[in-house]
């Protein structure tokens, strides 16, 4: 300990001589600005995959393009995540003291965030923020209406001048889900974040439950890789095993009360997990993880009908799936639950298994004390791939992974827009984006995955890393670009599904319902010309081709099968990381 203040005073003393050594851009800058960009990089931003001279060239390139900016405000908005919230606090105020340019970082729900953003979409005039995070499942909607910047185009062109020369765009992950049909990027990722399976690991380990599992089922309690297989663990600790530890246990976990948030729990992918789409990523096609069928660059129908799957076999078993899970094998206050409410419960430690969990809360799952969390830091549970339902097959999508990408307004005033530009690339640049990934634990950069910050953090988070650095992921995407109207369609979702959790319509009538709604409500978007390029095309009652031709061709809409739970396969959860680690 008599050491430390030497150490600390030898290396910030090695690390100012490094970037005082640094190229012309930096040594360009005024002594004071040059004082702060160190100061930010000593104390804040010391995990990056630059170096600290790289880092201070690449701030210092900021300050210099932001100068025409200098004492500009600007207001930008996103989803209060612990990603968010980190660019907020800490880098809203790095970037503004290093530039000049005052930023107001808002934070708001999720729904508040699309409905500002539809908002100022409707109003196309300027608004009251000059850029968003908002999730890439609206790409249909911003590379249709002209309301969002091409970035792709003013990267090349007008935003040239002010396009980081270190963005370095192959290194995002996730650059294909904020691309449009017509080729061009229209958002920036910021933070992504997978829906994954979750589970147990350390009752899937214990020999008596194993021994038990097999006895009665007939293969190895594991990582199911099927839904068939989920059915049975849940059964199994639901129904058979009960208790552990003195502790009521249960097999699944899962929320079904009337709320806007249920229509994420479907839209966010539970169709192409149940198989109800084509083959082809990101979203399957002609059919996509909606059940709405793209012709071209044209939606043309979501009702089986028409060609689409949202009620087809597929996606009726999902939803029963879906309910009778919940009610047969969740706690029994789960169906009264929204996404918020149960979000928090398998860190309570009664819970064996999860199909559908966020890696975003991953950070919250991982807190000291926990009862899922050992006492070396370490967790009880792991990640693994969501498990594929009946209909699915190879090559098709099977998972829901979140991107919260920038989208900058096009009807902007130049300033701003270029202001708001420099920040969004800021919050995503090499200097800063390791530390980011750090906290808030959803990575956007190759780089920062494999950097050995990452790989050494690893063991606490359960297999986050491992999915990431794996050819898995490419299965995990966001909604697509057959979505003409993100917030118009979304919208319908949740009441239906309710619908059928209540009982007040059978998961038939419900998805019959759903697709009826989708198709009319693209048709309206057809006539109204509400999109400018790329709009939906909906077929008439009496020009559609009906549901036994569509059920009768190949691919989706599929028929539905004899069979809907065939044999469960599972696999141990280290058998799965030497596959990831053999496909790298």
């Amino acid at each position: 300990m008599k050491n430390w203040p030497v150490v600390v005073a030898t290396s910030t003393l090695l690390f100012f001589n490094a970037v005082s050594h640094g190229s012309d851009t930096f040594n360009a800058l005024p002594d004071e600005r040059q004082q702060i960009i160190k100061r930010w990089i000593s104390e804040h931003f010391q995990a990056s995959t630059l170096s600290p001279e790289e880092q201070a060239e690449e701030l210092a390139w900021f300050a210099s393009a932001a100068k025409p900016f200098e004492g500009l405000e600007i207001s930008v908005l996103s989803e209060n995540l612990a990603t968010h919230r980190y660019e907020s606090e800490i880098l809203a105020q790095a970037f503004s003291d290093i530039t000049g340019i005052k930023v107001t970082h808002d934070l708001k729900p999720e729904g508040e965030v699309i409905r500002q953003v539809n908002l100022q979409r409707i109003m196309a005039a300027k608004g009251r923020y000059d850029a968003f995070v908002n999730d890439s499942d609206l790409i249909g909607t911003h590379s249709r209406t002209g309301w969002a910047l091409a970035l792709s185009d003013y990267m090349k062109g007008e935003g040239k001048a002010f396009t980081l020369p270190t963005l370095d765009l192959g290194d995002f992950i996730g650059l294909s889900f904020v691309t449009g049909p017509d080729g061009k990027i229209y958002q920036l990722p910021d933070q992504q974040f997978a829906n994954l399976y979750w589970f147990r690991h350390d009752w899937f380990q214990r020999p008596e439950l194993r021994a038990k599992f097999l006895e009665r089922y007939g293969y190895e309690l594991g990582v199911p890789l099927n839904w068939s297989a989920y059915e049975d663990i849940a059964e199994f600790f639901t129904v058979h095993v009960k208790q552990i530890d003195g502790e009521r246990v249960y097999g699944h976990m899962d929320y079904g009360k009337r709320d806007p948030s249920l229509g994420w729990r479907f839209t966010d992918a539970w169709l192409s997990m149940a198989g109800a789409g084509d083959p082809g990523l990101p979203n399957g096609l002609p059919v996509d993880e909606w059940g709405i069928r793209m012709e071209e660059c044209h939606p043309v129908g979501s009702s089986v009908e028409r060609g689409g799957a949202t009620n087809g076999p597929a996606a009726v078993y999902a939803l029963q799936k879906y309910i009778d899970w919940l009610k047969n094998y969740a706690p029994p206050e789960a169906p009264g639950m929204n996404f918020s409410e149960a979000g928090p419960v398998p860190a309570k430690g009664q819970i064996a298994q999860q199909i559908f969990w966020y890696t975003a809360f991953t950070s919250d799952m991982t807190k000291p004390g926990l009862p899922v969390v050992n006492e070396d830091g370490t967790p009880k549970w792991r990640m693994a791939p969501s498990p594929y339902g009946a209909y699915w097959s190879e090559g098709m999508k099977l998972g829901y992974q979140d991107v919260g990408a920038w989208t900058i307004p096009r009807v902007m005033g130049e300033r701003r827009q270029k202001a708001a530009w420099l920040y969004a690339q800021f919050t995503v640049s090499k200097s800063v984006s390791l530390q980011k990934t750090l906290v808030g634990l959803t990575p956007i950069r190759e780089s920062d995955l494999n950097s050995p910050e990452m790989q050494e953090k690893s063991a606490e988070l359960g297999g986050l890393v491992e999915f990431y650095r794996s050819p898995a992921r490419q299965a995990w995407t966001p909604t697509g670009v057959n979505i003409a109207d993100y917030p118009k369609l979304a919208k319908l979702w949740w009441p239906n599904i309710a619908d059928a959790m209540s009982g007040e319509r059978t998961a038939q009538q419900a998805m019959d319902k759903l697709a009826e709604s989708q198709d009319r409500a693209m048709a309206v978007m057809e006539r109204n010309f509400s999109v400018n390029n790329c709009g939906p095309r909906i077929a008439s009652d009496s020009e559609a081709k009906g549901r036994e031709w569509w059920l009768a061709q190949p691919g989706a809409p599929k028929p539905e099968l004899q069979n809907e739970k065939p044999p469960g396969k599972t696999i141990r959860y280290e058998d799965l990381l030497t596959r990831w680690e053999e496909a790298r």
